[in-house]
């Protein structure tokens, strides 16, 4: 049963996945904007869900995998790339997250500008740097064939 929970689906929906980076967009404005830690611990605890189980226990990817992907295409790509994206992603909501705490606004805010132009992009261009990044990392070698043998491009 764990093994099932703490999974990443591989292939992922990529219309999915454009979702998901919507709503990311939707959080990152409306962190700045409000200045919420609510909204900012929302927005870390929706990459920490979705590296850890994919789509599983994380609302917005609930939201994206049950609601709104089902209504468009379906356009599979391969999910060690999505995860490792998502990862990146955890990365930067926890440094905004705490430099946020500890009043470090111009930090936070800097970082959380980053997410939102990458999220953006994968939102509204369908360009992934996360995935961009896993892929030049297989190409030196940092990350072995063995993990996504569908990623050979």
């Amino acid at each position: 049963m764990f093994k099932k929970i703490f999974s990443f689906p591989n292939p992922v929906n990529e219309n999915a996945a454009r979702t998901v980076a919507f709503c990311v967009v939707v959080l990152t404005i409306a962190g700045f904007i409000t200045n919420s830690i609510y909204i900012l611990s929302f927005l870390l605890y929706g990459f920490i869900a979705r590296v850890l189980t994919g789509p599983t226990l994380s609302p917005i990817g609930q939201f994206a995998t049950r609601i709104i992907a089902p209504n468009l295409p379906k356009k599979n790509v391969a999910g060690p790339p999505k995860r490792f994206a998502q990862m990146i992603g955890l990365v930067c909501s926890s440094l905004i997250l705490y430099f946020f705490i500890i009043e470090q606004h111009l930090l936070s805010d800097a970082i959380l500008s980053l997410l939102l132009l990458f999220a953006s992009l994968e939102a509204f261009v369908g360009f992934c740097a996360g995935c961009f990044i896993f892929n030049k990392l297989m190409k030196i070698g940092l990350v072995p064939e063995s993990i996504c043998e569908q990623c050979q491009i």
